[in-house]
């Protein structure tokens, strides 16, 4: 048995946890940084908290506030210029994964010539970047502990990753207070972001057992208080384990990859604009199902760790968890396709660029055909 497992970032977790911000600064020597955030994070008033600290650690430090959903090639390329000019030598992102991802990227840029563009795949980045701490305030995406920055190409009109091992934070500020200000569907969505990470990566075929172990406990917490959380934004302890399990989890798929839910919902973004947890959600539980005869086992073990009991019928229990996927997307509200202004006159062009994502390499079924595509995108409408 050989196999790899990279984990990179220094990791401060609980409530309180943004305290410790100007001593991880201090401890890194820097002297001027680029803080990334949107506009959602300063109107929660997480912003100015963030200021104060790095503003206490006695350090310079130039502001990017325009973080957009599902960022752009153009706007890594001006935060880029704005952080070249002002010479940082170091980056605090704040906020969900587009701000986290925004900010990895832009730090491709200040070590290594070009474009973002040419980054795109894995391994590309050469040279090593600049610090950068990462204070999440959602608990879905994982960007804050991963290797992987997804972008959008809008010439191309696709969604592509950057997946490197350089690009990872170096350090992880997970402080569940920050996150009781995501509106119930944002909490709802990111949350089911989470759970399509750990049941892809689970059944990816490059999960190995350290993977498989991450996957698995990730998705038991998730799984359990992602309802608690949807149902009362102010549970802290459901709070703090869904970003408990948000980051467990990203153990997991920066080291075993994802699948063919993923490959449609960077479709979907590419094309609509669609928000990437909403994205993931409503296509879940048909891909789950498409995947059971791959991997029956590994399907059941996942519907044990959510609380399921399987039969004992090898034709119905591989589609257990399918099943409770689906009642879960409904109970917290997840929009379907037509929900979310998708039209079935897209579907065909929708599925070709399906067929030309990277990670449909890692999904446990493979010979994914057009007609597959437009079937659970049928499903999902």
């Amino acid at each position: 048995m050989s196999y790899n497992f990279f984990v990179r970032s220094n990791i401060t977790f609980g409530n309180g946890a943004a305290n410790e911000l100007p001593e991880i600064l201090k401890r890194h020597g820097l002297k001027k940084i680029m803080l990334v955030y949107d506009g959602g994070v300063k109107a929660a008033g997480i912003a100015g908290r963030i200021t104060e600290k790095i503003e206490e650690a006695g350090v310079e430090y130039v502001i990017f506030d325009g973080v957009i959903p599902n960022p752009t090639n153009r706007v890594v390329e001006q935060a880029a210029a704005q952080a070249k000019e002002a010479m940082v030598d170091g980056f605090v992102a704040v906020g969900g994964g587009s701000s986290i991802d925004l900010a990895k990227a832009v730090n491709v840029l200040m070590t290594n010539p070009g474009s973002i563009g040419q980054y795109g795949g894995m391994n590309l980045v050469k040279n090593p970047c600049l610090p950068l701490i990462a204070i999440p305030t959602t608990a879905g995406t994982s960007s804050e502990i991963t290797n992987v920055s997804a972008l959008i190409d809008e010439e191309k009109v696709i969604k592509y990753v950057v997946i490197d091992n350089h690009i990872t934070a170096s350090d992880v500020i997970a402080d569940p207070e920050f996150t009781k200000t995501m509106p119930v569907s944002v909490t709802a969505a990111t949350g089911m972001d989470a759970i399509t990470h750990a049941v892809e990566s689970y059944i990816s075929n490059m999960a190995t057992p350290l993977t498989e172990y991450n996957s698995l406990k990730g998705l038991s917490i998730l799984y359990e208080n992602l309802p608690k959380a949807v149902a009362d934004g102010q549970d802290m302890e459901a709070r703090e384990q869904m970003m408990l399990g948000c980051i467990i989890t990203g153990f997991a798929f920066s080291n075993a990859n994802l699948g063919f839910v993923h490959a449609i919902a960077h479709t979907l973004s590419a094309h609509f604009g669609l928000a990437h947890g909403m994205a993931n959600a409503c296509v879940l539980p048909y891909v789950m199902a498409y995947n059971a005869p791959a991997c029956p086992q590994k399907m059941i073990e996942m519907a044990r760790t959510i609380g399921l009991t399987p039969t004992g019928d090898p034709e119905k229990d591989p589609y257990l968890l399918a099943e409770a996927l689906k009642d879960l997307t409904r109970k917290l509200g997840i929009k379907t396709l037509s929900e979310q202004n998708v039209p079935e006159s897209a579907f065909d062009t929708l599925a070709e660029d399906v067929l030309k994502e990277p990670v449909l390499g890692f999904n446990p079924r493979q010979g994914v055909t057009k007609e597959d595509v437009i079937e659970i995108l049928r499903k999902a409408y």
